[in-house]
């Protein structure tokens, strides 16, 4: 079994996260595999840039998720892939797809929303630990966001 790592981002502006719809109709979050000698929030940062274009900055590690799954071009090959997540704040709601990766849409989604229209549970967990980690950040004085 090989071993993958990947990091991603909940993305917020105001009171909204950035999805991405795929081709085939669901909605995820941004994540991509760490290039070697990257950080994990460098990876983070770098996919949300290449598959939204929108430039976001981490805030703070929100939790990994680990999985498995078959490799798509060697049918007996499992690979184990971990995913670290960031909580991340984007200073624009502008955002565009990354057509090539399969995505047709990007969107901020209203968080009373968002984690309804995520894909994934271990997602919807991490959308909701994420969005809980930024009201905390708010109310605290020293936690205040300048945007």
């Amino acid at each position: 079994m090989s071993q993958e790592i990947s990091a991603g981002g909940v993305v917020v502006f105001g009171n909204a996260v950035l999805l991405l719809r795929k081709y085939n109709g669901d909605y995820v979050l941004p994540k991509g595999k760490r290039e070697k000698g990257e950080s994990l929030q460098d990876t983070a940062e770098r996919e949300v840039l290449e598959e939204a274009k929108v430039k976001a900055r981490v805030l703070e590690y929100i939790d990994k998720i680990q999985y498995q799954f078959h490799h798509p071009r060697m049918k007996d090959e499992r690979v184990h892939k971990t995913v670290h997540w960031y909580l991340m704040e984007s200073k624009s709601i502008e955002c565009s797809p990354q057509r090539e990766e399969g995505f047709v849409e990007a969107i901020f989604v209203h968080w009373d929303k968002v984690a309804a229209l995520a894909r994934y549970e271990d997602e919807k967990r991490i959308i909701e630990k994420a969005l809980q980690r930024y009201e905390n950040r708010k109310n605290r004085p020293e936690g205040r966001l300048r945007m």
